[in-house]
Formats: C-alpha cells, sequence, structure tokens
C-alpha cells in the first residue's frame, strides 16, 4: 500500500503591507497571503506561490474569511491543480547551500578531498563535503543524505513499532517524487528518504501511516482511527506535507 502527497510550493516572505495567515477548510490548513490595499472588494487568487487575498483596509478578517471558507472546494481544486503542476526547482549547490533538515537548516560546505562526506552536529548542522571536482558534489551530498535518512529513521521505525506492539519491519529507502512511503506485509516499509528535509513529527506520521497499513491495507475509517489513535494530529501533520515552505530539493 502506498499514498501521494503533494509538492509543496514556493512560498514567498510575505512583501510589505502582506501578512501570512492559515485557515482551516474542512481537514485542510491552509495558508495564504493577506495584502490590505485601496480596493472596494475582496479578491482570491491561486497561482504557484499559494493563496493570495487581497482586501479592502477596513474589510474585517471575519468577513475576508467567510469568503475563502464560501470558495473553499474552488480553492483547494484550484491549490491541487498548482501542486499538481509544480516541480522541484534545480538545485543550486555551492558552498554555503542551506538545506532543509529536520526541523532546522543544513549548511553544506566544499573542501579538497576524497568524496567523503563529514557531519558536524551543533546548534546547526554543516555537512563538508570533501571532494576530487566540484562536478562531484551531487553525488556525494546525495549519498550523504540518504546514509543520514536511513540512520535517523531506523530508530524512529523501532520505537513506533513497538508503540503498535510489534517487531520493527525491515526497512528500505526510496527515491520517488511524490510518494512518501509504502508498505508491503512481505517486503517491509520503504520510506522516502527526502523526508530528512521535514520535521520529526512529520517523519513520525509517516511511518504510522505506513505501520497502520499493515492492519489496515486501505485508507478507511479504520484505517483513520488507527492513526489518529497513534499520531492524534495527524491532519497537521499531512497537511504540513502539502504546505512545506520550501520544495524539496532536486537531487537525483
Amino acid at each position: 500500500m502506498s499514498w501521494q502527497a503533494e509538492l509543496p510550493f514556493f512560498i514567498d516572505k510575505p512583501a510589505e503591507g502582506e501578512t501570512s495567515r492559515t485557515i482551516a477548510l474542512g481537514d485542510r490548513i491552509v495558508p495564504y497571503v493577506l495584502r490590505r490595499a485601496r480596493r472596494r472588494t475582496i479578491g482570491l487568487t491561486i497561482d504557484h506561490r499559494g493563496l493570495r487575498v487581497g482586501a479592502p483596509h477596513r474589510a474585517p478578517l471575519a468577513e475576508v474569511e467567510t469568503l475563502i471558507r464560501k470558495h473553499g472546494d474552488w480553492v483547494a481544486q484550484k491549490l491541487d491543480e498548482w501542486r499538481q503542476q509544480r516541480r522541484p526547482a534545480p538545485l543550486r549547490l555551492g558552498d554555503g547551500t542551506r538545506l532543509p533538515y529536520l526541523d532546522s537548516w543544513l549548511e553544506i560546505r566544499f573542501s579538497s578531498g576524497n568524496n567523503q562526506a563529514i557531519w558536524t552536529e551543533g546548534e546547526s548542522a554543516i555537512l563538508t563535503l570533501h571532494l576530487r571536482s566540484p562536478d562531484h558534489a551531487e553525488a556525494v551530498l546525495g549519498n550523504a543524505l540518504r546514509k543520514r535518512a536511513l540512520d535517523l529513521f531506523t530508530p524512529r521505525l523501532a520505537h513506533q513499532a513497538g508503540r503498535f506492539g510489534i517487531a520493527a519491519p525491515s526497512l528500505a529507502l526510496s527515491s520517488a517524487r511524490t510518494r512518501w512511503g509504502s508498505c508491503s506485509l512481505k517486503t517491509g516499509i520503504r520510506l522516502n528518504w527526502r523526508l530528512i528535509h521535514c520535521a520529526p513529527h512529520i517523519i513520525d506520521y509517516v511511518i504510522v501511516h505506513e505501520l497502520a497499513h499493515l492492519r489496515e491495507m486501505n485508507h478507511g475509517a479504520r484505517f483513520w482511527a488507527i492513526v489518529g489513535h497513534y499520531c492524534p494530529d495527524y491532519r497537521n501533520a499531512r497537511e504540513a506535507l502539502r504546505t512545506l515552505s520550501g520544495t524539496l530539493p532536486a537531487l537525483a
């Protein structure tokens, strides 16, 4: 059993006169940018940046959000259409590049060497790539991130499996672009190594999601009841996978 996840949007920092907000539309938590301006009506637009709302200066927030909810189905449909069109931007990898890493950032540094990657953990994480040539940087980085992902995911899977009262299934990594995880009764669980770019509680949600498939190989009511039991905040975690503030780095 596998499940699809939408690629996140590029979310720009709000410009002057804009504020970032969120609104609940059904079981979705939708971020939007509200811009106050000299205008007479409230307008909704959706593009690669997500939902943007223009409103008169004096329009009450309740009135703005009532309009958004009134058009909730349209908003959800258009957001889904844009997410399906988006693809991660090519990664411009260089000395000093920063990548999302768990709930913080990972700084990439270049040095000369024999194509080895050295981690330095502290207040912020640093990954130094000791390269024969800058042309090897992406391959060395990808290998380092996959190895770290397996090291991080393995104990988290063991912990969550223990909560289910079962031994940890075998774990393998995947490189799918739009699939976060998969589960098989025969071969165990596969997790997308790119989850290393997500906060730990989101990783745990994906693990719980896949473990729940060992009991229910579907997405029916009983399945979601299991997920909710072990991950009560799963709706927000699921939405966070749709609305991450950056795009997944486009590594092979």
